[in-house]
């Protein structure tokens, strides 16, 4: 394993963590080429230092009690400047005090550029390995139901196949006059969690659960805007303590 991503694994299971937070979580997809929102994490008490960046920005929570930040108001979009990132910061510490959840800091991030939203799951199944799921919606997945899954390691024709698949693939193509996006960046993405030498296939003894939504693709970009991993029990002899 790459001795940075041993070093992000390890520390978190040292801190007895069940997830890695969002901000190391995105260190791991970005060792495998996703592209992840350029940020800074913000620690409690500090202000915000965002110069040579731009807005729009979003500030979310980095709780290890609060593994979906929306869920406890944890998120904010759309704030147009430095000055509103700094307001959003202060209302984090003051939710979370309220709320009675751990506070590691506040996650700054410039905003991906619009598109459709997309998820890309994966998990470690006992009987099958590795397994990838791509899905249309973002926050509506589980209501759309529109997925598709493979079990790892995948190539560039099963990737293809996952996109028609999807009840909604017309969205991505330019339907009702929307710009198309460009698929081969979402190709990319899932060779990137579930290639032959993607996150899933080479950590597959660290992690039982990877969820990247949204996935935001458009006709240059494809970010992965949120992400959540989920390490495995019985890595490196170690069993992380339950989620609080």
């Amino acid at each position: 394993m790459d001795p940075a991503l041993s070093k992000i694994f390890g520390a978190a299971r040292a801190a007895r963590r069940a997830a890695l937070d969002e901000p190391a979580a995105k260190r791991v997809l970005a060792a495998y080429g996703l592209v992840v929102p350029r940020g800074v994490a913000v620690r409690p008490g500090e202000p915000p230092v965002l110069d040579g960046f731009s807005g729009p920005f979003a500030a979310k929570l980095i709780s290890p009690d609060a593994s979906h930040k929306s869920d406890v108001g944890g998120v904010r979009l759309g704030l147009p400047d430095a000055a509103a990132a700094a307001v959003a910061v202060r209302e984090m510490e003051v939710l979370a005090r309220e709320r009675g959840l751990a506070l590691d800091g506040v996650l700054i991030e410039q905003m991906a550029p619009p598109g459709v939203e997309l998820v890309i799951g994966g998990l470690i199944d006992a009987r099958f390995g590795p397994v990838v799921m791509l899905g249309l919606g973002g926050v509506f997945v589980e209501i759309f139901g529109d997925t598709a899954f493979r079990v790892c390691p995948i190539d560039r024709l099963d990737a293809l196949g996952m996109i028609d698949e999807l009840r909604g693939a017309a969205l991505l193509r330019g339907a009702r006059g929307r710009p198309p996006v460009d698929e081969s960046r979402i190709v990319q993405a899932l060779l990137a969690v579930g290639g032959e030498r993607g996150l899933l296939v080479e950590n597959e003894g660290e992690i039982t659960e990877l969820d990247i939504n949204p996935l935001i693709v458009s006709a240059s970009a494809a970010v992965a805007c949120d992400a959540r991993i989920v390490l495995s029990q019985t890595a490196s002899g170690a069993a992380p303590a339950e989620t609080r």
